[in-house]
């Protein structure tokens, strides 16, 4: 009786889905799916503050460094039994040519940006991992040995802007202080894809031997100290880099799953089959136990590498096993290991993350564990009052907080559509994309909500210093209307200290997918709110006496500071930036993947058989 009645809905499930396609005029915008689930495409809009500043004043003069910034190759020796595969890219490979010109007097404004920061940072505190631009000191991540994590991170924006003089001394520093044999533990996730990502990034722009020499020393450490003596195969989340001895209990889905680009690229530079082997059986075991509605909770069991009780969300502690899992498909194009888990991670977060305000703005919802239920079930039911299929997961609550990191998903979403969900016969898709002639279904159900997702995330820089905070908690319909469709929630009971999710920690979530929705749009518009958010950073980060901090409350005017300059300041977000107003030839989105820290690797054809042909 049981398996009659899965019979009957299934059946009556599908004859509703391919009612509602032959009749409808337009299938992909539902009646009967709740709001945030509707597909309405609107291309020309760009809602009621568009092309707005959102400071309303003018910004300060910044000095620039000229209008020819030029290419840049420096240094590039050859290293004996060391493949040169993908190196002596130059540092602006050849580009789309779809004719997005340079808008000057931007581009070099961000250039004089990064020149303001790199410069307190080298004034005060050359070589530490970060700096302190407050009390203008450094300080280091493995006690009082550095790694030069702020050097290292820096290096392909110096070559991408044509900074020789900066870029000269930082490669200096490198060849001759840059040393990973010290004591003291780092996070295995943090050196891979600041250090090791910014070494192999480095090479790869300028074919300089030196960044794959110190490239091959620090990932065989990462290598050994993370994986070896691991009881799951999972890398342990710290490593000594001296003895190569890895030290964790306890590992998030990102952890693990953020190493792969970087050792995949590496090994494949050094022929070393373990190093990839390793790497890939991460996913192996990471897709093993995945959930059935395709997401993954963010805790692992560091002694079983199988999934811990926890929640799911696209923020802090899984955001780039997302991320990766696109990536990692785009940089060797093998389908096989990775599209599936990418397929079907996009599908969970279309059906169980993605919802809107009643007003109208969209974002990417956590998920909390219902107590006392099989977190890892979830049931497909039918809606009779909708006439639809959804899948029920009642273990999980969604929880209508979104942290800025989560804003990565926007843009990954709209280069997944236009590079995985092509139409056959397409390819390579228009910028923008024609939907209708170029997309699958899937593609253009993923484009719309990435457009959407950032049109969210841009609405989240409507504070007082037009800078977007930390995290914030969208209106639902229990909630009373408000001035905003999102507020800051404090998590403290009775705490004097300013609330954390109401800084702005110079991050570049945000600004990194402005950047590829500009690139794969060409729309003014992205470049406006990336201009609204570089004025925004250049009025409240800016210090007078050198460097950018991070801001302890975006909507308190005037603004107080937190005494640190993250690296990922000048890796990521004036990275980002700077393409935005660039031309197009700055970087082929065709020809590179980019890191999780904004470190451009080229793509390759992999030399190294991989261990597992598909997902078992």
């Amino acid at each position: 009786m049981r398996r009659r009645t899965i019979q009957y809905l299934v059946v009556l499930a599908v004859v509703v889905v391919c009612a509602h396609f032959y009749f409808s005029p337009d299938p992909l915008s539902l009646p009967h799916t709740p709001d945030w689930l509707d597909l309405d495409y609107r291309p020309g809009y760009a809602g009621a503050d568009a092309g707005k500043d959102v400071l309303g004043v003018a910004l300060p003069p910044v000095q620039g460094v000229g209008e020819d910034s030029g290419n840049i190759r420096v240094g590039a020796g050859k290293t004996s039994g060391i493949k040169e595969v993908g190196a002596g890219a130059g540092a602006v490979p050849a580009g789309s040519g779809h004719g997005m010109g340079a808008d000057i007097e931007k581009r070099e404004s961000v250039v004089g940006a990064f020149k303001y920061a790199w410069s307190a940072y080298e004034r005060d505190a050359m070589g530490f991992d970060e700096y302190h631009p407050i009390s203008r000191r450094g300080s280091n991540l493995a006690g009082a040995n550095g790694i030069g994590y702020t050097v290292v991170d820096a290096l392909d924006t110096m070559l991408l802007m044509g900074l020789e003089d900066e870029y000269g001394r930082a490669r200096a520093w490198v060849e001759k202080s840059l040393d990973f044999s010290k004591g003291g533990y780092v996070s295995t996730f943090e050196t891979t894809i600041r250090v090791l990502g910014g070494l192999l990034s480095a090479y790869h722009l300028s074919g300089d031997s030196l960044y794959l020499r110190h490239a091959s020393d620090l990932g065989t450490r990462l290598s050994k100290g993370a994986f070896g003596g691991s009881p799951s195969g999972m890398p342990y989340p710290q490593v000594n880099l001296g003895p190569s001895a890895g030290l964790g209990a306890g590992i998030s889905v990102s952890e693990v799953s953020t190493l792969q680009l970087e050792f995949r690229y590496l090994a494949h530079l050094t022929d070393d089959e373990d190093m990839w082997w390793k790497a890939e059986n991460v996913m192996l075991l990471l897709n093993r136990g995945r959930l059935e509605n395709g997401l993954a909770p963010y805790a692992l069991d560091m002694a079983t590498g199988e999934y811990a009780m926890s929640g799911i969300r696209m923020g802090s502690n899984a955001d780039s096993y997302y991320e990766y899992l696109l990536k990692q498909y785009l940089q060797t194009a093998s389908p096989s290991l990775f599209s599936p888990m990418y397929e079907d991670s996009m599908q969970g977060i279309n059906d169980h993350l993605l919802k809107r305000t009643p007003g109208g703005v969209s974002y990417i919802a956590e998920l909390l564990r219902s107590p006392g239920k099989d977190w890892k079930k979830c049931e497909p039911t039918i809606d009779t009052s909708k006439n639809s299929l959804i899948i029920t997961c009642s273990s999980w609550t969604p929880s209508p907080k979104q942290e800025h990191l989560a804003c990565f998903l926007a843009g990954s979403l709209m280069l997944g559509a236009t590079r995985v969900h092509l139409r056959p016969g397409v390819s390579r898709a228009s910028i923008p994309p024609n939907l209708d002639e170029e997309l699958t279904l899937t593609g253009r159900r993923d484009w719309m909500n990435g457009v959407r997702i950032l049109d969210g995330c841009m609405d989240t820089h409507k504070t007082k210093t037009g800078l977007s905070p930390e995290g914030v908690n969208f209106r639902t319909e229990n909630d009373k209307p408000m001035d905003r469709e999102w507020y800051i929630r404090d998590w403290t009971r009775n705490s004097r200290n300013p609330v954390y999710d109401a800084r702005y920690m110079l991050r570049p979530e945000i600004s990194e997918s402005v950047f590829l929705a500009w690139r794969l749009t060409g729309d003014q518009k992205y470049r406006d709110h990336a201009w609204n958010i570089f004025s925004a950073i250049q009025m409240y980060c800016r210090l007078k006496s050198g460097g950018y901090a991070t801001v302890l409350d975006v909507d308190s005017v005037p603004v107080t500071h937190l005494d640190k300059q993250e690296t990922f300041f000048l890796s990521e977000t004036l990275k980002y930036l700077f393409m935005i107003f660039a031309d197009e030839n700055v970087l082929d989105l065709h020809q590179v993947v980019i890191n999780t820290e904004a470190h451009p690797l080229p793509v390759f054809k992999p030399t190294i058989k991989p261990k597992f042909t598909h997902y078992q």
